[in-house]
């Protein structure tokens, strides 16, 4: 069975306003019911993991939602290892725009900042 997280509360992974704001609007622009965005890890990248963000329409057993201000973020437990004290926000500049995570268990990452090292 999943576990809801209001992140609010949370110190094991903080999702800004700004994200979330982000996260309802994707959201809004889904059209199918129970659709929720997906932050997961998984080996690759130039730095040996990367982060992955997808829809998603069903929870698993081992997966944990995060919610704040109305949007939902599900990470699967494994996931969550490697995320521990990060922060989820969404970025707006020049260049573009994008989910960022800022991980303090990172040694080291990459330009283009999807992938990391521990």
């Amino acid at each position: 069975m999943s576990e809801t997280i209001d992140v609010t509360q949370e110190a094991g992974l903080t999702l800004t306003e700004a994200a979330a704001k982000q996260i309802r609007r994707l959201m809004e622009r889904e059209e199918e019911p129970g659709a929720m965005v997906r932050l997961a890890v998984s080996g690759g990248g130039c730095s040996g993991f990367q982060y992955g963000f997808s829809f998603d329409r069903s929870l698993n057993e081992d997966d944990r939602t995060f919610e704040r201000d109305g949007a939902t973020l599900v990470v699967d437990t494994v996931s969550l290892e490697y995320l521990a004290g990060s922060e989820v926000d969404y970025v707006e500049d020049l260049v573009g725009s994008a989910f960022q995570v800022r991980n303090p268990q990172a040694s080291s990452s990459c330009g283009c900042g999807t992938s990391f090292a521990i």
